[in-house]
């Protein structure tokens, strides 16, 4: 599918801290918002309760969503419930029947499962969780080092293979991992993603800065406008 042909990329924004970072990255033109709540913990990773406070001021047509490492169906849903957040986002690769499972006890929340490109053989996922989530989000983690890296790692990864995951697959595809304004028109000219999500390429400091959070909205803008 030609996940590109919406209107716009959608953007979303992850790694929010706080409600003032949510109001910034949503005044600025995000789509959606990201928090983080994995483990390990990270300058990056926000209190599940502090994101249950935020969610409710939320304007509706905002997607909300939790990031969780957690690897089975029951502690995916309890970090859904405890947050409020309008979608969830897989960052381990699960079992399929975990993933099955999660899909039966939150079938109204938005479940999105990362795939870590490593290799072609990321191509292989998209039948095993496809029939289960809603779309499908590409990043530049290691999930198998001793110590789990399930994103923010600010690097690229072979955006070959991500166009070639968007050509194949049924769903909706997002593309992170080491986006700035520099680069994400080529990523979006390359992969043509659904949408794209970052964190650290907009952040000074581990702070949302308002002026990288303008230029890489503007960039994604300006491909969308010449691609139409």
């Amino acid at each position: 599918m030609d996940s590109h042909s919406i209107s716009h990329t959608k953007i979303k924004i992850c790694c929010i801290a706080s409600l003032e970072e949510a109001q910034l990255a949503i005044n600025t033109g995000a789509d959606s918002l990201g928090f983080v709540c994995a483990i390990p913990t990270s300058v990056r990773t926000i209190d599940k309760q502090k994101v249950a406070e935020i969610t409710p001021l939320i304007p509706q047509h905002i997607d909300t969503t939790v990031l969780t490492s957690a690897t089975t169906a029951a502690e995916i849903a309890e970090h859904v419930k405890l947050t409020g957040t309008s979608s969830v986002q897989i960052l381990a690769h699960i079992t399929s029947e975990e993933s099955k499972r999660l899909s039966e006890l939150i079938p109204d929340t938005k479940r999105l499962q990362v795939i870590h490109v490593e290799s072609e053989a990321s191509l292989d996922l998209i039948d095993k969780y496809a029939p289960y989530v809603d779309a499908f989000l590409l990043d530049s983690g290691k999930p198998s080092l001793k110590t789990p890296e399930f994103g923010g790692t600010g690097r690229t990864h072979d955006w070959s293979i991500s166009a070639e995951f968007v050509r194949r697959s049924p769903l909706p595809v997002y593309l992170a991992g080491g986006l700035t304004p520099e680069n994400v028109g080529e990523a979006i000219k390359i992969v043509r993603p659904f949408g794209v999500d970052l964190c650290s390429g907009v952040r000074t400091n581990s702070a949302l800065d308002v002026r990288k959070l303008g230029d890489f909205i503007a960039a994604v803008r300006k491909v969308d406008f010449t691609n139409k």
